[in-house]
Protein backbone atom coordinates (compact mmCIF):
# COMPACT_ATOMS: atom_id res chain seq x y z
CA UNK A 1 0.00 0.00 0.00
CA UNK A 2 1.26 3.50 -0.78
CA UNK A 3 2.01 5.79 2.11
CA UNK A 4 1.71 9.53 2.39
CA UNK A 5 2.63 12.13 4.93
CA UNK A 6 0.34 12.82 7.89
CA UNK A 7 -2.58 15.06 6.80
CA UNK A 8 -2.21 18.62 7.97
CA UNK A 9 1.52 18.45 8.56
CA UNK A 10 2.53 19.80 5.13
CA UNK A 11 1.29 22.96 3.42
CA UNK A 12 -1.36 22.52 0.74
CA UNK A 13 1.04 23.46 -2.02
CA UNK A 14 3.95 21.44 -0.71
CA UNK A 15 5.98 19.64 -3.40
CA UNK A 16 5.06 16.00 -4.00
CA UNK A 17 7.60 13.18 -4.26
CA UNK A 18 7.00 9.53 -5.13
CA UNK A 19 9.63 7.11 -3.79
CA UNK A 20 9.78 3.80 -5.67
CA UNK A 21 11.94 0.98 -4.28
CA UNK A 22 11.39 -2.60 -3.13
CA UNK A 23 13.86 -2.18 -0.26
CA UNK A 24 11.72 -1.06 2.67
CA UNK A 25 14.49 0.41 4.82
CA UNK A 26 15.55 2.79 2.03
CA UNK A 27 11.96 3.81 1.33
CA UNK A 28 11.29 4.60 4.99
CA UNK A 29 14.56 6.53 5.35
CA UNK A 30 13.82 8.74 2.35
CA UNK A 31 10.15 9.17 3.21
CA UNK A 32 10.80 10.31 6.78
CA UNK A 33 13.56 12.68 5.69
CA UNK A 34 11.45 14.30 2.98
CA UNK A 35 8.41 14.63 5.23
CA UNK A 36 10.65 16.32 7.79
CA UNK A 37 11.60 18.81 5.05
CA UNK A 38 7.95 19.57 4.25
CA UNK A 39 7.36 17.34 1.22
CA UNK A 40 4.24 15.27 0.65
CA UNK A 41 5.48 11.73 0.03
CA UNK A 42 3.95 8.56 -1.34
CA UNK A 43 5.76 5.27 -1.89
CA UNK A 44 5.52 2.28 -4.22
CA UNK A 45 7.25 -1.13 -4.03
CA UNK A 46 7.42 -1.84 -7.78
CA UNK A 47 7.17 -0.29 -11.23
CA UNK A 48 3.54 -1.16 -11.88
CA UNK A 49 2.37 0.49 -8.68
CA UNK A 50 4.61 3.47 -9.52
CA UNK A 51 2.93 4.09 -12.89
CA UNK A 52 -0.50 4.01 -11.28
CA UNK A 53 0.54 6.46 -8.56
CA UNK A 54 2.23 8.80 -11.03
CA UNK A 55 -1.12 9.13 -12.75
CA UNK A 56 -3.10 9.58 -9.53
CA UNK A 57 -0.66 11.44 -7.26
CA UNK A 58 0.98 13.59 -9.97
CA UNK A 59 4.35 13.92 -8.20
CA UNK A 60 6.77 16.69 -9.03
CA UNK A 61 9.67 14.24 -8.68
CA UNK A 62 9.92 10.43 -8.71
CA UNK A 63 12.88 8.87 -6.87
CA UNK A 64 13.23 5.56 -8.67
CA UNK A 65 15.16 2.35 -8.11
CA UNK A 66 16.18 0.33 -11.18
CA UNK A 67 16.04 -3.32 -10.08
CA UNK A 68 12.45 -3.96 -8.97
CA UNK A 69 9.82 -6.67 -9.43
CA UNK A 70 7.01 -6.56 -12.02
CA UNK A 71 8.44 -3.57 -13.93
CA UNK A 72 11.94 -2.18 -13.60
CA UNK A 73 12.84 1.46 -13.08
CA UNK A 74 14.16 2.01 -16.60
CA UNK A 75 10.80 1.02 -18.05
CA UNK A 76 9.05 3.40 -15.66
CA UNK A 77 11.38 6.27 -16.57
CA UNK A 78 10.82 5.64 -20.27
CA UNK A 79 7.04 5.62 -19.78
CA UNK A 80 7.13 8.95 -17.92
CA UNK A 81 9.65 10.79 -20.09
CA UNK A 82 6.92 12.67 -21.97
CA UNK A 83 5.50 14.18 -18.78
CA UNK A 84 7.11 17.61 -18.57
CA UNK A 85 5.86 18.24 -15.01
CA UNK A 86 7.38 15.12 -13.44
CA UNK A 87 11.12 14.77 -12.95
CA UNK A 88 12.88 11.43 -12.50
CA UNK A 89 15.86 10.72 -10.25
CA UNK A 90 17.21 7.20 -10.53
CA UNK A 91 18.63 5.91 -7.24
CA UNK A 92 20.47 2.66 -7.91
CA UNK A 93 23.24 0.40 -6.68
CA UNK A 94 24.33 -0.03 -10.31
CA UNK A 95 27.27 2.36 -10.59
CA UNK A 96 28.90 1.57 -13.93
CA UNK A 97 29.16 4.42 -16.42
CA UNK A 98 27.00 2.57 -18.95
CA UNK A 99 24.28 2.18 -16.29
CA UNK A 100 24.21 5.92 -15.74
CA UNK A 101 24.16 6.61 -19.45
CA UNK A 102 21.29 4.18 -19.95
CA UNK A 103 19.30 5.79 -17.15
CA UNK A 104 19.70 9.28 -18.59
CA UNK A 105 18.94 8.05 -22.11
CA UNK A 106 15.57 6.58 -21.13
CA UNK A 107 14.45 9.88 -19.61
CA UNK A 108 15.87 10.33 -16.11
CA UNK A 109 16.85 13.85 -15.08
CA UNK A 110 19.53 12.65 -12.67
CA UNK A 111 21.23 9.48 -11.45
CA UNK A 112 22.45 8.92 -7.89
CA UNK A 113 24.33 5.82 -6.76
CA UNK A 114 23.63 3.91 -3.53
CA UNK A 115 24.79 4.26 -0.82
CA UNK A 116 23.91 7.95 -0.87
CA UNK A 117 23.86 10.99 1.37
CA UNK A 118 20.35 12.27 2.12
CA UNK A 119 21.46 15.89 1.88
CA UNK A 120 22.70 15.29 -1.64
CA UNK A 121 19.47 13.55 -2.63
CA UNK A 122 17.46 16.47 -1.22
CA UNK A 123 19.56 18.98 -3.17
CA UNK A 124 19.11 16.99 -6.38
CA UNK A 125 15.35 16.76 -5.89
CA UNK A 126 15.11 20.52 -5.50
CA UNK A 127 17.37 21.09 -8.51
CA UNK A 128 15.22 18.83 -10.69
CA UNK A 129 12.09 20.64 -9.53
CA UNK A 130 13.60 23.99 -10.46
CA UNK A 131 14.59 22.76 -13.91
CA UNK A 132 11.43 20.83 -14.75
CA UNK A 133 8.78 22.98 -13.15
CA UNK A 134 9.95 26.20 -11.51
CA UNK A 135 6.42 26.89 -10.26
CA UNK A 136 6.28 23.63 -8.32
CA UNK A 137 8.13 25.03 -5.33
CA UNK A 138 5.80 25.67 -2.44
CA UNK A 139 4.33 29.08 -1.77
CA UNK A 140 3.64 28.91 1.94
CA UNK A 141 0.77 30.87 3.44
CA UNK A 142 0.10 31.56 7.14
CA UNK A 143 -2.44 34.22 8.05
CA UNK A 144 -1.59 37.24 5.86
CA UNK A 145 2.02 36.11 5.43
CA UNK A 146 3.24 34.57 2.16
CA UNK A 147 6.63 32.97 1.53
CA UNK A 148 7.70 32.10 -2.02
CA UNK A 149 10.57 29.61 -2.15
CA UNK A 150 11.26 30.06 -5.86
CA UNK A 151 11.94 33.80 -5.48
CA UNK A 152 12.87 33.75 -1.76
CA UNK A 153 10.46 36.61 -1.21
CA UNK A 154 8.23 37.19 1.82
CA UNK A 155 5.12 39.36 1.75
CA UNK A 156 2.78 40.51 4.49
CA UNK A 157 -0.36 42.54 3.81
CA UNK A 158 0.97 43.27 0.32
CA UNK A 159 4.29 44.56 1.67
CA UNK A 160 7.59 42.96 0.67
CA UNK A 161 9.63 42.03 3.76
CA UNK A 162 13.41 42.15 3.38
CA UNK A 163 14.96 39.22 5.22
CA UNK A 164 18.49 37.91 5.53
CA UNK A 165 19.19 34.36 4.31
CA UNK A 166 19.13 33.05 7.89
CA UNK A 167 15.91 34.86 8.74
CA UNK A 168 14.28 33.48 5.59
CA UNK A 169 15.31 29.91 6.41
CA UNK A 170 14.04 30.26 9.97
CA UNK A 171 10.69 31.64 8.83
CA UNK A 172 10.39 28.95 6.17
CA UNK A 173 10.91 26.21 8.77
CA UNK A 174 8.21 27.66 11.01
CA UNK A 175 5.75 28.08 8.11
CA UNK A 176 6.32 24.51 6.94
CA UNK A 177 5.04 23.32 10.34
CA UNK A 178 2.14 25.64 11.23
CA UNK A 179 0.89 25.37 14.80
CA UNK A 180 3.61 22.82 15.60
CA UNK A 181 5.94 23.66 18.46
CA UNK A 182 9.53 23.41 17.22
CA UNK A 183 12.14 22.93 19.96
CA UNK A 184 15.11 25.30 19.87
CA UNK A 185 17.51 22.40 19.31
CA UNK A 186 15.63 21.27 16.22
CA UNK A 187 15.60 24.82 14.85
CA UNK A 188 19.34 25.04 15.37
CA UNK A 189 19.88 21.74 13.56
CA UNK A 190 17.66 22.65 10.63
CA UNK A 191 18.61 26.30 10.14
CA UNK A 192 22.17 26.55 11.44
CA UNK A 193 23.24 22.99 10.64
CA UNK A 194 24.22 19.95 12.67
CA UNK A 195 27.84 21.11 12.94
CA UNK A 196 26.93 24.45 14.53
CA UNK A 197 28.54 24.86 17.96
CA UNK A 198 26.65 27.90 19.23
CA UNK A 199 23.73 27.83 21.67
CA UNK A 200 19.98 28.26 21.59
CA UNK A 201 20.30 32.00 22.21
CA UNK A 202 20.90 32.37 18.47
CA UNK A 203 17.35 31.20 17.86
CA UNK A 204 15.94 33.73 20.32
CA UNK A 205 17.88 36.56 18.66
CA UNK A 206 16.67 35.69 15.16
CA UNK A 207 13.09 35.19 16.33
CA UNK A 208 13.28 38.75 17.66
CA UNK A 209 14.61 39.97 14.28
CA UNK A 210 11.73 38.26 12.49
CA UNK A 211 9.10 39.69 14.80
CA UNK A 212 10.45 43.19 14.29
CA UNK A 213 10.47 42.92 10.51
CA UNK A 214 7.05 41.24 10.34
CA UNK A 215 5.41 43.75 12.67
CA UNK A 216 4.64 41.02 15.19
CA UNK A 217 5.32 43.01 18.35
CA UNK A 218 2.47 41.30 20.22
CA UNK A 219 3.72 37.81 19.27
CA UNK A 220 0.38 36.82 17.74
CA UNK A 221 2.05 35.31 14.68
CA UNK A 222 5.23 33.76 16.08
CA UNK A 223 4.52 32.46 19.55
CA UNK A 224 6.92 31.41 22.30
CA UNK A 225 6.19 28.18 24.14
CA UNK A 226 8.15 28.64 27.33
CA UNK A 227 10.76 26.01 28.05
CA UNK A 228 10.27 24.36 24.65
CA UNK A 229 10.56 26.54 21.56
CA UNK A 230 8.45 28.44 19.01
CA UNK A 231 5.51 27.99 16.69
CA UNK A 232 3.79 30.03 14.02
CA UNK A 233 0.05 30.35 14.56
CA UNK A 234 -2.25 29.70 11.55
Amino acid sequence: MPETSIPGKAPARAPRVLVVDDERSIVDFIRLGLQYEGFVVQTAPDGQAALRLISEFKPHVVVLDVMMPKLDGLAVAEAVRGNKDTGIIILSAKDEVQDRIRGLEVGADDYLVKPFDFGELLARIRAVMRRRNPSAGPQLQVQDLTLDESTREVWREGRLIELSAREFDLLRLLMMHPNQVLPRERILDQVWGYNFFGDANNVEVYIRYLRQKLGDEEHKLIQTVRGVGYRIKP
